[in-house]
């Protein structure tokens, strides 16, 4: 029986898809769609500025992918670094497996299909094999990848998107099998950094790793043929607790879709998926009591271990910061009655009515886990307590708005790319008609 490390090689060679479900095609145009609008969003952040320059730098003439949608030129494994900090750069990209796949995923296979003049179909199957993969080692581990200190967006989106790229450039199961060894060496991303600067650059570096892990390869560099299960393997070295399965055989893959099962959730809010379903509570209790900030006298919230792991920042000072910190998600909330771009601003987060508000928010935790997204509790909950004495509670709050299980309309959808790529320099109507329709496009060119 072939090691996990082989078995995936293997898929990503030969996947032998059936013929995809409309729904799964729904999905990953949708995972297109939302990171190339979230990329234009984002095009303009410091850290996209600095990831330009960093490529700027390195004074090569090298054309083979896009920058950004538009007419500059780079190497595919630097064209795919700037798109994917870019996509990740305002942190309102999709959710799935524990971390943000789409935004390794989409600009990887982007950048590389581009090179190799691939079809918007093989593309779109490229993708998929990376998020199936990607799906396979994350059902592995028991223990939250986050309370560890793992981004999994970088250390697990890495190794996926090296699978999916590969299959792009026509590689065998030897040589994937090397690529994907090779790839488990090259991912890092630690949840340290979440609120910084950097948080955005482990989806570019992830994305850049994919395409350089294959062109290694590609001139003989080997490694090993069991990296992802050895003891002192992948996976092992994430799980010091040593909870994970590098064991089981891989089921097969290519006809049960993970992504059917996990989907992809597209966020409504510029902030940390851990605050999405706790803003949506505040949001409607306001709306549905007709209360404003001037009657709140406390905001208690009741969410998962790892969620509040992940918001470090309880005194934000910068937009950057406040996209980590539940008070500010509250505070938005409360002061402006909505969380968006225009909010997640420095001068926002420092106005005296924000700052105040913070000071009104507690954060207590549930050690109960979500066994469709075990980042996530089962529950959320939202207390608002009044002035007056009332208390308004939300109830268990299951999902957030646009998560995969209450999915956003085809309408909202479009909505927020619109509101993505209105200032880009973009045929933003055509572009959303042109990714609706990936399987359709002759060349990403």
């Amino acid at each position: 029986m072939n090691g996990l490390t082989a078995s995936l090689a293997q898929f990503a060679s030969q996947p032998n898809f059936a013929p995809l479900p409309d729904r799964v095609v729904e999905i990953v145009q949708s995972g297109f769609i939302d990171t190339i609008g979230t990329m234009l969003a984002g095009r303009d952040e410091p850290v996209v500025q600095m990831a330009q320059s960093f490529v700027a730098d390195k004074q090569s003439s090298v054309q083979e992918a896009s920058v950004l949608m538009g007419a500059t030129r780079v190497s595919a494994s630097d064209a795919a670094l700037i798109n994917a900090t870019a996509g990740h750069a305002l942190d309102f990209d999709d959710v799935a497996l524990g971390g943000h796949p789409s935004t390794v995923l989409v600009p990887a296979v982007w950048a590389a299909g581009q090179h190799v003049k691939a079809t918007g179909d093989q593309v779109l199957r490229a993708y998929l094999i990376g998020y199936e993969v990607w799906a396979e080692l994350f059902v592995r581990e028991q223990d939250a990848y986050h309370l560890k200190g793992w981004h999994p967006t970088a250390v697990l989106g890495t190794v996926g998107a090296s699978a999916a790229v590969a299959n792009l450039y026509g590689l065998n199961a030897p040589q994937i099998q090397h690529v994907v060894a090779l790839a488990a060496s090259m991912a890092s991303g630690l949840v340290a950094n979440f609120g910084t600067m950097t948080k955005p650059l482990h989806a570019g570096r992830a994305a850049a790793c994919a395409i350089e892990a294959v062109r290694w390869v590609q001139k003989g560099l080997t490694a090993s043929p069991d990296a992802l299960e050895h003891s002192a393997g992948f996976l092992s070295a994430l799980s010091p607790h040593g909870a994970v399965d590098r064991s089981t055989a891989v089921p097969d893959l290519g006809k049960r879709f993970r992504i059917l099962e996990s989907g992809l959730s597209i966020k409504k809010y510029p902030t940390c998926y851990a605050t999405h379903r706790v803003i949506d509570g505040v949001l409607d209790l306001c709306a549905r009591h007709a209360v404003g900030l001037h009657d709140v006298a406390q905001v208690h919230t009741h969410i998962g271990v790892a969620q509040a792991s992940m918001l470090r920042n309880h005194q934000p000072q910068t937009g950057l910061e406040a996209k980590f910190s539940m008070e500010f998600a509250v505070a938005a909330s409360l002061v402006r009655g909505k969380v968006g771009l225009s909010e997640l601003s420095d001068g926002f987060v420092q106005e005296p009515a924000v700052k105040e508000a913070m000071t009104r928010v507690s954060i207590s935790t549930v050690d109960t886990q979500c066994p469709i997204e075990p980042v996530f509790a089962l529950h959320d909950k939202v207390q608002i307590e009044l002035k007056s004495g009332q208390v308004l509670d939300s109830g268990d709050i299951r999902f957030a708005r646009g998560n995969a299980m209450m999915p956003l309309r085809p309408v909202d959808l479009q909505t927020k790319f619109m509101d993505c790529v209105h200032a880009a320099p973009v045929d933003g109507a055509a572009l959303f008609s042109q990714l609706s329709n990936l399987t359709a496009q002759p060349a990403l060119r």
